[in-house]
């Protein structure tokens, strides 16, 4: 029963984080910062979006690659739903796609990683399963000749300066994808943190590491 209760946190938590990231991956950062335009960067869902790669972690850590799985799968579908209301078609679909591809291929690493040092698993697993993700859903997104998934964001394929500050330009969204794995990276160093302060509470369950 507490089992059962855990995996339902854990799916609502990859829900409302999903769900939160494809409304904030429609809004640049706003202002500038060393006379760099933040909105040539980055959007708001780059904050949010890597802590998906967390609570997968803590899943597959607790109960092993199974229950993450379906963990990854309930909290997509539900997650694609309220995307498909919040968010543009072309958004859910790039999302949906790119977040599954993502998760498992982190819960694969994490897999073979867990009896390794503490930190290797969680960090390894979410950097290699956050350039898959990034990759799909920045072409999913916004890519010109992927139009046939829904209309073009005029602002994203707009080109300017690479990154903001290079002289050589590219289409806007190209520097987001830069951008946002730069955030993700940051971000997944950060959350070995909680990963960390966590280990102690959510132990593996009986078996768990000897199936793995």
């Amino acid at each position: 029963m507490l089992a059962n209760r855990v995996t339902l946190l854990y799916v609502l938590l990859m829900t409302a984080v999903v769900v939160a990231s494809n409304v904030l991956v429609q809004y640049p950062l706003s202002g500038t910062l060393f006379g760099i335009n933040l909105g040539d960067l980055l959007t708001y869902g780059a904050f949010t979006y890597p802590v998906a790669f967390l609570i997968t972690d803590l899943t597959n850590r607790q109960f092993g690659p199974r229950i993450a799985r379906r963990v990854v799968a309930a909290g997509f579908l539900v997650a694609v739903l309220f995307s498909i209301g919040a968010s543009t078609p072309r958004i859910a679909l790039a999302s949906g796609s790119a977040f599954l591809a993502g998760q498992l291929l982190d819960i694969s690493v994490f897999n073979r990683l867990r009896r390794q040092t503490w930190w290797r698993a969680p960090l390894i697993a979410s950097l290699i399963g956050s350039v898959l993700d990034t990759m799909i859903f920045f072409s999913f997104a916004f890519a010109p000749f992927l139009s046939v998934f829904g209309p073009n964001d005029p602002f994203a394929i707009e080109w300017a300066p690479v990154l903001g500050v290079f002289t050589t330009e590219a289409p806007r969204w190209i520097s987001w994808a830069m951008g946002d794995f730069s955030v993700k990276v940051l971000v997944g160093l950060v959350m070995l943190l909680p990963y960390g302060a966590l280990m102690s509470r959510l132990k593996p369950m009986p078996g768990v590491e000897k199936t793995a």
